[in-house]
């Protein structure tokens, strides 16, 4: 359904070819926002444009690696430039590998860290130093990182993400405190167990890094969970709908739980 609070506005969302970036971009066109779908895979950030515009949406894709900063200040000065200034900003591009602790490269570490930290920092910073010469007047800009339960707990074999989803959600407090004078929100979620290709791809390697199958592993995230089931990209969706929208104006600095009750805090 449509919302004035979207109705023509821009929304750039990165890793939007797939998973929870898809879902967002699928969440916010509905509502009437116009999407610029990008994704380091262009033919995945086509896919998902073609989705919206079957739909009768408004949607753009580009290719975008977030860890190239004169691609990032390229692109989004092709989009500003094109279709207008970025009301939503959602930082999602994201990666994972998996292995022991003692077993983890500076490849598997400058990898991770790159994509899912010095990724939303280069982007925020790319699309904030626009922000803040343009006049929104009333409508100001929101944006939006996705970290992960990895960000507030330790994960299993996952030392490297952990850390870089960590620095996610420092990075958003630190710069929600900075631009809330501007009446720029930002905030973060952080999801749980969500079904995605990267969520496949992980059980598949901690079978093999635990000795256990496939099934087992997934049983014992299901037996973590309070509400019992797997989260769907459309359940963190519907929260980052939720912090573009004018219900969410008097929450900055924020870290959103979507983890079916696994985290609480």
């Amino acid at each position: 359904m449509r919302d004035k609070a979207f109705d023509g506005k821009l929304a750039l969302v990165t890793g939007a070819g797939t998973g929870i970036g898809r879902a967002i971009s699928l969440q916010l066109a509905s509502k009437g926002a116009k999407i610029y779908v990008t994704d380091l895979n262009l033919d995945w950030a086509k896919r998902t444009a073609s989705e919206i515009i079957r739909m009768r949406g408004n949607a753009i894709p580009a290719k975008l690696d977030v860890t190239n900063s004169i691609e990032v200040d390229s692109v989004i000065d092709s989009c500003w430039r094109g279709q207008g200034p970025i009301h939503f900003l959602i930082n999602n591009a994201g990666v994972s590998t998996m292995n022991h602790i003692w077993d983890l490269t500076e490849k598997d570490w400058d990898f991770n860290m790159d994509v899912n930290a010095k990724g939303v920092f280069l982007v925020t910073v790319s699309a904030l130093r626009r922000m803040l010469k343009h006049n929104y007047s009333e409508e100001k800009p929101k944006i939006v990182n996705i970290a992960s339960m990895a960000g507030k707990i330790p994960a299993m074999y996952l030392a490297h993400y952990t850390a870089s989803k960590f620095a996610v959600v420092g990075f958003t407090k630190a710069t929600a405190i900075e631009v809330a004078q501007f009446g720029i929100n930002v905030n973060c979620v952080c999801p749980g167990f969500v079904k995605t290709g990267m969520q496949e791809r992980e059980l598949e390697w901690e079978a093999k890094l635990s000795n256990k199958t496939v099934d087992q592993v997934r049983k014992g995230y299901l037996s973590q969970v309070p509400l019992g089931r797997l989260c769907e990209p459309e359940d963190v969706a519907k929260v980052v709908s939720f912090l573009c929208s004018h219900d969410s104006d008097y929450m900055t600095g924020q870290a959103i739980n979507v983890t079916g009750g696994q985290v609480m805090f």
